[in-house]
């Protein structure tokens, strides 16, 4: 008799650290790492913030004379005014930040030398939740090609970190990693990990990782399933790290590529020629006290694992519960336990992709709304760096600023239909001899449109300009003319998606507050569209207020109309523009034109173009089309692999049952066939046969 093969292990032996849970209320410094002195971006800051407050003051003294023509302020021209110094402040920022970025663009030097040789190990961990395996193993194995060539590959191990809870996920994975360990051979280096229950979702991931095999590593680099990086971006990131004793976060800019839908398209656009300028002015304002985005970064582990503990927040969510915006949090602390955490955005190399559509970004906004502002209770955390808190503050007000926006749009309105058709105060608080009309100085608040206006749209002009005088850049995206052409195409479709956006996250932001969780669904990262009935569902309530606005508008005044004009016309269309944003006719069609080209489309990154090779050929084993009891049932040797993989129960208390498992063994012990059980196990029913061996055991000698 034939012994069966020896089964590799899937992981490495454990290297536990320990990862403490951090007290949110308390902090010494005598408990954190202590840095040496760094030169802190005074100037940057004085600028950026003192700038932003000058422009806002100013726009506010012109608000204020827009108002009070007629010498006296109602209450509802108050409220105007409030409303409108809180969003010019946000604009404003928005603004200063990127003109620091511009002005220290204009002045790029080259690239930095080449890094000397690594001497510490780096973890390149990829989280997966239900993702497409053709992708992600692709993407791992293209990562892992990449940094070979560099030379530099035996510092690297790479581990998939599995939190799916889909049996046909998992098992498609296991099926993955097993033949991709076969292809590398013995140096490998390739780990995977299935965790039974998803807890604390990725932070939980990634802190389970750390906890139990983190020390066998002095770094590790977060990807993200839909990540890519070149072998020598990866590299630099970590001779960076390397070369900085104090680092404890270094972030890479992440640039959007193989996008082909409308929408997705107009996205890769904008984060490849707007992104840089606004990227970098956030990077040298924030200096060493930097932010994270939880992915495409590079991270000390042992820094990691001492401060970045999170607690569970008392109460329920949306506000209590588990952190959900979990990579903000992890940079404020590990900043206040004295590591920096820094951006390298001029670093090339650093790629995601985007939701495909209009809704599919909605869905994942929803989330990250939630996230954001769940941070209202952590922005006074104690010891926090001030810069970290201003990251929360930003986080914050990147949703907020959209119900700010709609009710200033309703304040408007209010008082051009009370200057219509309300009759005038004509006993005031105080005495007057005349009656209080609401008037508004037309001149002056065309003036003030104006600079709002473009101070709005600065950034996308500093971008432009740059691509401009940026040969390369310039040629790669069709010419000059092109690549004016794309940046007003992707203006004019921003202006119509941003009243249906701000809809969509005012009403997101609502719900939040009237306590609605969000669920954690798996993001739809493929090209196609969505059914045309669900665009329907979603967008009717946005066309029906758009044409009530409009209608309303023009009966109230017409020079209100055409003030309201660009709101009500992009809600009017949201059902279509919704519909045209994921469609991929569109995209190719604009791309066959040349418009909203890029560089990394015109001349792919070797490791996108291998990528994509690979996951070809992953589509075309099956992994991702194969039904999990079915695939387990008809290749021993897989089955013997899962079962290898599967963690140790733990101890089953007295008087508990798994549901799941007990229903589970009841239907194999009745079904007759392996399809007839299938058949009637219910997704759960099925992650708790495929969690025990036994349960696996029996099913495999079920007959087919």
């Amino acid at each position: 008799m034939t012994p069966a093969p020896t089964i590799v292990p899937a992981v490495p032996p454990e290297a536990p650290l320990a990862m403490p849970v951090q007290d949110l209320s308390r902090w010494s410094e005598a408990d954190g790492h202590r840095p040496a002195a760094h030169p802190t971006p005074t100037l940057a800051r004085l600028f950026v913030f003192g700038g932003a407050g000058l422009l806002t003051a100013y726009g506010a003294v012109q608000m204020y004379e827009v108002v009070s023509v007629a010498g006296s302020t109602t209450a509802l021209q108050w409220l105007l005014l409030l409303l409108f110094t809180l969003n010019f402040s946000w604009i404003a920022l928005a603004f200063t930040s990127a003109l620091l970025g511009f002005a220290a663009l204009l002045r790029r030097r080259g690239p930095d030398p080449a890094p000397g040789p690594l001497t510490t190990r780096t973890a390149v961990v990829m989280p997966v939740y239900n993702e497409a395996t053709a992708r992600t193993f692709a993407a791992v194995e293209a990562i892992r090609e990449s940094i070979e060539v560099t030379g530099q590959g035996a510092q690297f191990d790479y581990w998939v970190l599995s939190d799916s809870t889909q049996a046909d996920a998992w098992i498609a994975e296991e099926r993955a990693f097993l033949a991709l360990r076969h292809k590398l051979g013995d140096g490998a280096r390739l780990y995977y990990r299935h965790r039974p229950k998803n807890h604390h979702r990725k932070a939980g991931n990634i802190a389970d990782f750390v906890s139990r095999w983190g020390g066998h590593y002095d770094r590790m680099l977060v990807l993200d399933a839909d990540s890519l990086m070149s072998g020598d971006c990866v590299v630099r990131l970590a001779a960076a790290m390397q070369a900085d004793p104090d680092a404890g976060i270094i972030q890479s800019l992440p640039l959007i590529i193989n996008r082909n839908t409308l929408f997705a398209r107009v996205q890769q656009f904008a984060a490849r020629i707007y992104g840089p300028v606004i990227a970098t002015g956030l990077s040298l304002w924030s200096g060493r006290d930097g932010n994270y985005w939880g992915h495409n970064a590079i991270i000390r582990t042992r820094a990691f694992a001492a401060h970045c503990g999170l607690p569970d927040l008392p109460g329920k969510p949306p506000f209590g519960g588990h952190v959900l915006s979990h990579d903000f949090v992890e940079a404020a602390l590990i900043r206040r336990a004295g590591w920096s955490v820094t951006m390298l955005p001029d670093l090339p190399g650093s790629y995601e992709e985007s939701p495909p559509s209009l809704i599919d970004i909605a869905v994942r906004d929803r989330r990250w709304a939630q996230g954001n502002l769940q941070h209202a209770r952590l922005i006074g955390t104690a010891g926090l760096k001030l810069p970290s808190r201003q990251h929360f503050a930003t986080g914050i007000a990147g949703y907020v600023a959209s119900p700010l926006w709609a009710a200033q749009l309703v304040v408007g309105v209010a008082l051009a239909l009370q200057t219509a058709y309300i009759r005038p105060e004509y006993f005031p608080s105080e005495f007057r001899l005349y009656p209080v009309w609401p008037r508004f100085d037309p001149e002056r608040a065309l003036q003030l449109f104006g600079l709002t206006m473009g101070i709005l749209l600065a950034p996308k002009l500093f971008g432009l300009v740059l691509a401009l005088l940026d040969r390369a850049v310039r040629r790669a995206s069709g010419g000059a003319i092109r690549l004016v052409l794309s940046a007003l195409i992707e203006t004019l479709l921003s202006a119509l998606i941003a009243p249906i956006a701000m809809l969509i996250q005012s009403g997101s932001v609502v719900q939040i507050l009237l306590g609605r969780d969000t669920g954690w669904n798996p993001q739809r990262r493929d090209d196609g569209s969505i059914p045309f009935r669900d665009i329907v569902r979603r967008h009717r309530w946005h066309t029906i207020l758009g044409l009530v606005s409009g209608i309303a508008a023009f009966a109230i005044a017409t020079s209100l109309f055409l003030w309201m004009s660009p709101t009500i016309l992009g809600l009017v269309l949201a059902i279509p523009i919704s519909w045209a944003s994921g469609q991929l006719t569109y995209g190719l069609a604009l791309k066959r034109l040349g418009l909203l080209m890029t560089p990394e489309e015109r001349e792919p990154p070797a490791v996108a173009l291998r990528a994509a090779a690979l996951q070809a050929e992953n589509a075309a084993r099956g992994f991702d089309d194969a039904d999990a009891l079915g695939a387990i049932q008809a290749d021993a040797a897989l089955r013997r692999a899962h079962v290898a993989m599967l963690p140790a129960s733990p101890p089953r208390r007295r008087g508990s049952v798994d549901a799941e498992r007990v229903l589970a063994q009841a239907k194999l012990a009745e079904a007759e066939t392996a399809a007839e059980a299938a058949a009637w196990l219910s997704p759960k029913e099925r992650m708790a046969l495929l969690h025990d061996a036994a349960l696996v055991d029996r099913a495999a000698r079920l007959p087919a």
